[in-house]
C-alpha cells in the first residue's frame, strides 16, 4: 500500500472557545483567529463562546461539546499559562481519554523559535475525549496561529501523510452515532 494514495479533503465540524476574565465578541483576537483560519482551510464553524477562566465552567461547557455528536474538534484559547487564573489543562485534562503528548512537546518547540524560554510557561494540551478531538492553546493571537498553522491544520486534513486524526474522527463519529441509535 502506497503512502502517496490521494483522499479527498474531509471538512469537520469545529466549536472555538475562549477562555478568558477580560475578552469579549468584540476584542476576541485569538478566537477570531482561530475562526479564520478553520474557515479557509474548507472545516465549519458549528459553534463558538468566551468561558470566564474557572475549572467548572470551562469543564461543563466543553463537556456539552464532546457530547454532541456533530462537533468533532473543540479548539480552546487561553488559560494555559501559570498566573493563579489560569486553568485550563486542570478542567479539560480529566475530561481527555486520551492525551496527545506530542502536541504540548511540539507546539513549545514551535513556539520557542518565536518567543524564546518563555515557552515554557506555556501547558498547551491536546486529545481525545468521547471520539472528539481538543486541542487547548494559549490566549495570544501569536500563539493561536503558531498552533494552528504549524500543527493543528494539517492534522486536520486527510490528505496530510503519513497520518492526521480525520480517519480516527470519522471512526468515532460512526461509533457515537450508531450507539445514540
Amino acid at each position: 500500500m502506497s503512502h502517496t494514495t490521494e483522499k479527498a479533503f474531509t471538512p469537520l465540524n469545529i466549536a472555538v472557545l475562549t477562555v478568558s476574565d477580560t475578552r469579549t465578541p468584540e476584542t476576541d483576537t485569538s478566537g477570531d483567529t482561530l475562526v479564520e483560519r478553520l474557515e479557509k482551510a474548507g472545516h465549519t464553524l458549528i459553534e463558538r463562546d468566551i468561558v470566564k477562566d474557572n475549572i467548572y465552567l470551562l469543564r461543563a461547557r466543553v463537556s456539552l461539546w464532546i457530547a454532541d455528536v456533530d462537533i468533532q474538534v473543540v479548539l480552546l484559547t487561553g488559560g494555559t499559562g501559570f498566573s493563579h487564573r489560569d486553568s485550563t489543562p486542570e478542567a479539560i485534562s480529566p475530561l481527555l481519554d486520551k492525551h496527545i503528548e506530542g502536541f504540548g512537546e511540539l507546539f513549545r518547540q514551535l513556539s520557542h523559535e518565536e518567543i524564546g524560554t518563555s515557552t515554557i510557561q506555556s501547558r498547551a494540551l491536546g486529545g481525545l475525549a468521547n471520539g472528539t478531538l481538543i486541542f487547548c492553546l494559549p490566549g495570544s493571537t501569536g500563539a493561536c496561529k503558531t498552533g494552528w498553522d504549524r500543527i493543528i491544520c494539517e492534522q486536520l486534513d486527510a490528505r496530510h501523510r503519513p497520518c492526521n486524526f480525520v480517519g480516527t474522527l470519522q471512526q468515532a463519529l460512526e461509533t457515537r452515532r450508531t450507539e445514540q441509535g
